[in-house]
């Protein structure tokens, strides 16, 4: 594993994400519905989805677009 590309996208990510509008919709979830751990669950699956959608069409573009 290449730690130095790890660390740069954990933190790019990670200060995107801060307080953004998705932030709010699980502290609603989470005060609405009183249970905090099924909006966690929720919200973790839906990041693994997008995320690895995201990366699958990010390598796809690679092969035919210099980034």
């Amino acid at each position: 594993m290449d730690w130095k590309i790890f660390l740069a996208t954990f933190s790019a990510i990670f200060f995107a994400e801060l307080a953004d509008k998705t932030q709010l919709v699980g502290i609603g979830m989470a005060a609405k519905s009183g249970r905090p751990f099924s909006v966690w669950l929720g919200s973790v699956c839906a990041y693994i989805v997008i995320t690895a959608g995201s990366v699958l069409i990010g390598a796809l573009l690679s092969k035919y677009i210099k980034p």
